[in-house]
């Protein structure tokens, strides 16, 4: 038993250790729905939370409380009342949440705080610190409906929060904010995690959520091929929210998708959406390579696109040098004008600096994903998987089951994202007959 947990701990933990680098130092906005809370997950969220700010990560935590006020209003005989997707917080509503708001804070304070011996807490300090750290302004009177206490956060004390960050406490926000004038409103989770976000310029912004995270065709049947998108460039989140009536509940696909897209707007680079029911999901989605949420991400340093004909320069001078020393098979100028609209690019300020092409065998349901090449300056940066993903959504979205590659090289790479050794036997028949003995590439596949 021993020996195979230490075959498996061992390359487990080496594969872990590049984001536990990655992270440290780095600051993080985490937005927990009252649901998460309401169906038991509080426990096993703060453990996790405890061990990533452990690992030298900064967190801030925002509760939601949505079920929870609802519980204290119809315990005082009251409905809920929303409109626009927001709630109408009456004065009643604002005790509830009030109450919900005290009553959490102990609870998330508590399950911080139990360094039992055999858990994951043991020997771990959390200091949680919560205050007055978001100024809010009334939403106001919006289409004749009038929202009473509801609010907007008017400002964030950045100050103050990375103070307390930087003291090594966690820092506790409650969807509560006050006015210069003392009173007291009720505010939106996602709102506050992110305009907090965009204000300290976190590094993340994460909603843990009662949803699996986002698919971009959201009409389509769930099913093991059609998992959510593990990634959507910002340009493509904000076609889909442009494409979906406004959300109004939290189950809408553009509920949390519209937090995100604003955050990363303003300068947030990565933004994700989490599903709570997950066991461990904030552990899984920060660090393990596919993550298991949708992540949003701002890529206007650089855009990953089809490629055009004004291109064909660039894909030559990236891959010159690896047809030379024999990496890649060559390729004339005249092939790659012929099927320009077969590659994916990563350009820089007008330089390429990655590229991959993609051949579809529709008969077969496969495609072949061909010369895949980052330049020596961007390697190790993640563009050949950001390449190798655009390329998989590709292949998606032809209706294609599996991707290949042909490679005497890099078998190492692609076997650890996810691709198979399979015999050339394997090929397509039309892919067979062009396939050079000689050289004996290896065929590798991934299914999609």
């Amino acid at each position: 038993m021993s020996t195979v947990f230490n075959f498996t701990f061992v390359p487990w933990f080496r594969s872990v250790a590049p984001y536990i680098h990655m992270h440290r130092g780095k600051t993080f906005v985490v937005g927990i729905a009252g649901e998460a809370i309401a169906a038991g997950k509080l426990q096993n969220l703060a453990q996790d939370l405890a061990l990533i700010q452990s690992m030298g990560v900064k967190v801030v935590l925002v509760h939601g409380f949505r079920p929870q006020v609802n519980e204290q209003l119809a315990a005082k005989g009251h409905t809920p009342k929303y409109s626009h997707g927001i709630r109408i917080t009456d004065s009643v509503a604002l005790d509830c949440a009030q109450e919900a708001a005290g009553q959490l804070r102990y609870e998330i304070e508590a399950a911080f705080s139990q360094g039992l011996p055999n858990t994951p807490m043991a020997g771990s300090t959390v200091r949680v610190i919560s205050g007055n750290f978001i100024t809010a302004r009334p939403v106001g009177i919006v289409d004749g409906v009038d929202f009473i206490h509801s609010g907007l956060v008017r400002k964030v004390d950045v100050d103050g929060i990375m103070r307390t960050l930087d003291m090594g406490a966690m820092v506790l926000l409650s969807p509560f904010g006050f006015s210069p004038t003392g009173e007291a409103f009720n505010l939106a989770m996602e709102e506050v995690a992110t305009s907090v976000a965009a204000e300290l310029q976190a590094d993340k912004l994460i909603f843990v959520t009662e949803v699996p995270g986002i698919r971009i065709e959201p009409h389509a049947p769930a099913s093991e091929d059609n998992p959510i998108d593990t990634e959507l460039p910002l340009a493509a989140a904000k076609q889909l929210l442009a494409s979906l009536p406004t959300p109004t509940e939290p189950t809408d696909i553009g509920f949390y998708l519209q937090h995100c897209v604003k955050a990363c707007e303003e300068g947030v680079e990565r933004s994700h959406i989490l599903p709570f029911a997950v066991d461990g999901a904030l552990l899984l989605e920060v660090y393990v390579h596919d993550g298991i949420g949708t992540m949003v991400i701002d890529e206007k340093l650089e855009e990953l696109r089809e490629a055009t004909a004004d291109d064909v320069g660039g894909i030559l001078q990236l891959i010159e040098p690896f047809e030379k020393d024999g990496t890649l098979v060559k390729r004339d100028r005249t092939e790659i004008e012929r099927d320009i609209d077969h590659y994916t690019i990563i350009d820089h300020d007008g330089v390429i600096f990655a590229c991959a092409a993609l051949y579809p065998y529709p008969e077969s349901k496969t495609a072949e994903m061909a010369a895949l090449t980052v330049s020596p300056q961007s390697q190790g940066q993640g563009d050949g998987e950001k390449v190798l993903k655009r390329i998989e959504q590709r292949a998606r979205a032809m209706g294609l089951k599996s991707i290949f590659v042909l490679t005497t090289r890099t078998m190492h790479w692609f076997i650890k994202r996810g691709f198979a050794q399979v015999d050339p036997d394997w090929l397509p028949e039309a892919r067979k007959r062009k396939y050079n003995w000689d050289r004996k590439s290896q065929v590798l596949v991934k299914k999609l």
